[in-house]
């Protein structure tokens, strides 16, 4: 008999709603204005630290606030499988539920073009915020959703190992690059040695942008965008999505969910592990200039994903302990009906 593409459905994890929630909730709050406070204390270590927590990192490294888009990201490829998997319990079609992908995936995409323009007089056609690329990936990582372990792992391989390849082996920039007319500051700092094929701009992504983007209409041509944002960085973010789904599937398995715990706290730090490897310049307090595999979140280099998912781990593996282990949940209401309501609280923010 075949093996059923999604298992029937299991316990709500109450944990991945709340978990959600907490993300959402510390989106909207704009890092608490720590970063501003700080202007006024530069010499305070207190404040520089909640400041460098509490704001993006200006290009490699991380602080929290950077880990709240790979969760995000992460969390939709852990629900997937709950998801799907109570629609096919109720008798969904394959067909329905693949209609459903493409309708979501298409929603996603207009409605991230669509805030994006809002305070603009002309449509601003670019796919670099989070639920844009969550849209671009969702067909792709439906595609692998009960595939199994085997399958999902050489995807994950193929799209990190691709992604790095598509970098290193991009020559970089000549000696008569203009910096400025790239949007780069004169004191921006800039990776050096092989890193260089993954600085601000002077990447293959950012040459997509440059002819991607404007197929489509604007005031005057774009050349690229100020954060360093960047189209092609769904396809490394996929497979942020896609540790997800693996996690998703793993935890809607038979078993008790203590070892299933302790297992994706192991796995969290193993992918810590890799990026501290790869990448000699997110060490705390050291100063290696040293980097195979750069981890920067703006253009989600691999590194990045797999670093950044190793966050995604341990705190899922918090809010399991916490809540669906020992039951204490009363705390995290508010973070629940958060989690429940998701996109309408990233719309409203």
């Amino acid at each position: 008999m075949p093996v059923p593409l999604i298992r029937p459905m299991s316990k709500r994890l109450v944990s991945l709603d709340a978990y959600r929630g907490f993300v959402m909730l510390a989106m909207v709050s704009e890092g608490l204005g720590f970063s501003h406070v700080a202007r006024n204390f530069p010499h305070s270590s207190f404040w520089q630290f909640l400041s460098h927590e509490f704001s993006h990192a200006s290009w490699t490294g991380c602080g929290a606030w950077d880990l709240i888009q790979p969760s995000f990201m992460f969390i939709v490829g852990v629900a997937m499988p709950y998801s799907y998997g109570a629609r096919r319990a109720r008798g969904d079609s394959s067909g329905r539920m693949w209609g459903h992908v493409v309708y979501r995936a298409i929603a996603l995409i207009l409605l991230g073009i669509f805030l994006r323009s809002n305070g603009y007089s002309f449509t601003r056609f670019t796919f670099e915020d989070v639920v844009t690329q969550i849209g671009l990936g969702y067909i792709f990582l439906y595609a692998l959703l009960g595939r199994g372990v085997r399958v999902q792992s050489i995807a994950l391989v193929v799209i990190l190992v691709g992604y790095w390849l598509l970098f290193a082996l991009w020559p970089t920039p000549g000696p008569g690059f203009s910096s400025m007319a790239a949007g780069i500051p004169p004191d921006w700092h800039r990776f050096t040695g092989f890193a260089a094929h993954w600085n601000k701009y002077m990447n293959p992504a950012g040459y997509f942008d440059q002819c991607f983007l404007n197929l489509f209409p604007w005031p005057k041509r774009w050349v690229y965008n100020g954060g360093g944002y960047q189209t092609l960085s769904f396809i490394p973010s996929l497979a942020t999505m896609l540790f997800g789904l693996m996690t998703g599937e793993y935890l809607r398995r038979e078993g008790e969910l203590m070892p299933k715990v302790k297992r994706l706290a192991l796995a969290g730090v193993a992918c810590l592990a890799f990026g501290f490897a790869v990448d000699g310049n997110i060490w705390p307090f050291v100063d290696w200039h040293w980097s195979i595999a750069p981890v920067v979140k703006r253009i989600w280099t691999p590194s990045w994903a797999v670093y950044s998912t190793g966050w995604t781990l341990l705190t899922l593996s918090l809010f399991l302990w916490i809540i669906d282990l020992h039951d204490y949940r009363h705390w995290a209401f508010p973070f629940i009906v958060v989690g429940m309501n998701s996109v309408a609280m990233y719309v409203m923010s």
